[in-house]
């Protein structure tokens, strides 16, 4: 491991310059999780090009389709930059690898470092091109994900008798995964309550189809309309099939539909009311170790605007867990493109249903870093744990 000065060493020698400048650059990370940092970048951007490469398996021999792929994957990095920024690319590969011959005194004079300086140079432009672009989009994602941040809710509620916990994490700056816990009142007149043990509390879990930021955008809309639905008091059922007429709206004819699970527990008798709209479905562990599924509900929000939804329910006495994640969190795979799996979820909560849930949503993290090591995050990562007490 590389062992460089200590960057907050006030020593104005060149060590100390040195280390200083290294720790900027790598934000004090090791040598072991830059290269492993490198290599999830390699295999993301490898995946990116080579998305539109379709079905190369035919070609026979093996120069054949080497020599396939490498034109497909061409002409895919290509295709994703400006038509400018094609010609100087293009223009910069032949001063490369194409000497120019100038006639002087009946002989040919190759002038091809001249030429690769050019070529060089003329990369270098590209390169820079592509880097101010990325800076300026850097720049709008990392707003945009502190506005996502803000959408979702901060420390967990504090229930009586009843324990919280919820991460996510995303595959890209910004995510199409949400999630929130919304008091709701008993009242019939509808008007907000901020005591936990007044009416339901409302939690709900969803997925948009997609990643990045058409996900996030669909993800701003669902929050406003769930958040406007669900202070007016109507029954869940009613909820789930305004927020479905609302996001038909916004779905492109159903290509950006949104899975959701929506349920509403009472804190006086641990009873819950839910309705499953095409989410994976959420794991009730009994205190005696016992599985069930809570799978009433319906199709994904944004498909059908008359869908009907069933509902569905449960009851949650103490020492029961209920655990709401979405596919991102079973079908995280690693490099050899092994899925972690709902086995392997279910064997993590068994194995700690004495904890708290933020001790087991930690466990659950870091269980799924070492199920994935290098391999690229492939989509966003998103539970809710609750337990009674």
């Amino acid at each position: 491991m590389l062992s460089l000065p200590d960057p907050t060493n006030p020593n104005p020698s060149i060590k100390g310059r040195v280390g200083r400048f290294w720790h900027r650059v790598t934000e004090g990370l090791e040598v072991n999780q830059l290269w492993s940092q490198i290599q999830k970048d390699a295999r993301s951007s490898y995946r990116l090009y080579s998305a539109d490469l379709g079905d190369l398996g035919k070609e026979t021999s093996r120069f054949r389709r080497g020599r396939t792929i490498a034109r497909a994957l061409f002409w895919a990095i290509l295709e994703k930059l400006t038509p400018a920024r094609r010609v100087l690319l293009l223009l910069a590969l032949l001063l490369l690898f194409l000497p120019a011959f100038s006639s002087n005194n009946n002989h040919a004079e190759i002038s091809e470092f001249d030429l690769h300086v050019w070529g060089g140079l003329l990369l270098l432009v590209v390169l820079l091109l592509e880097l101010a672009d990325r800076v300026v989009m850097k720049r709008d994602l990392e707003i945009a994900k502190d506005i996502q941040a803000w959408l979702l809710p901060g420390a967990p509620l504090q229930i009586p008798g009843y324990q919280i916990a919820y991460a996510t994490r995303p595959a890209n700056t910004v995510a199409g995964d949400y999630y929130d816990v919304i008091l709701r009142t008993a009242s019939a007149s509808g008007a907000p309550s901020n005591d936990p043990n007044d009416g339901r509390i409302l939690f709900v879990v969803a997925d948009v189809a997609g990643k990045s930021i058409p996900a996030a955008m669909l993800m701003a809309t669902f929050q406003a309309s769930l958040r406007t639905l669900s202070s007016s008091g109507i029954p869940l059922v009613e909820l789930v099939a305004g927020v479905n007429r609302y996001a038909c709206s916004n779905s492109q004819g159903g290509v950006r539909f949104t899975t959701a699970f929506f349920a509403e527990l009472d804190p006086a008798t641990g009873a819950v009311s839910y309705v499953n709209a095409g989410h994976n479905v959420p794991i009730l562990r009994r205190r005696s170790g016992i599985i069930e599924r809570l799978e009433a509900g319906g199709l994904p929000v944004g498909i059908f605007p008359e869908a009907g939804y069933q509902l569905g329910s449960a009851r949650l006495d103490p020492g029961d867990w209920l655990v709401i994640f979405t596919d991102g969190v079973v079908e995280a795979v690693n490099a050899k493109d092994e899925e972690y799996g709902e086995p392997n979820l279910i064997r993590l909560v068994d194995a700690q249903s004495a904890t708290a849930p933020a001790e087991l949503l930690r466990s659950l993290l870091a269980d799924l870093d070492r199920h994935v090591g290098n391999a690229p995050q492939h989509d966003d990562i998103t539970c809710l744990l609750l337990k009674r007490s």
